[in-house]
């Protein structure tokens, strides 16, 4: 697992700032834009690329978001 991942055309990485958001670039990392805002996941610790599926593990258990990063579901 990584603090970011290529996922497409975009890359997708945990702010280096705020562990709770995630930011995407469309220009290879020379812009970042925020992508999720939100403290439901608790910090994000890693991101892994899973196919159809983000998983992250955060300071609240695993997660997974089929759209992206925009919103995520627990994994039981």
């Amino acid at each position: 697992m990584s603090q970011m991942i290529n996922r497409g055309k975009e890359l997708i990485r945990i702010s280096p700032k705020t562990a709770t958001k995630l930011e995407y670039s469309t220009n290879d990392g020379r812009t970042w834009l925020q992508r999720f805002s939100g403290s439901s996941c608790g910090d994000f610790h890693d991101l892994t690329d899973n196919g159809r599926e983000i998983l992250a593990q955060t300071s609240k258990g695993l997660y997974y978001s089929t759209n992206e990063g925009r919103t995520w579901l627990k994994r039981n």
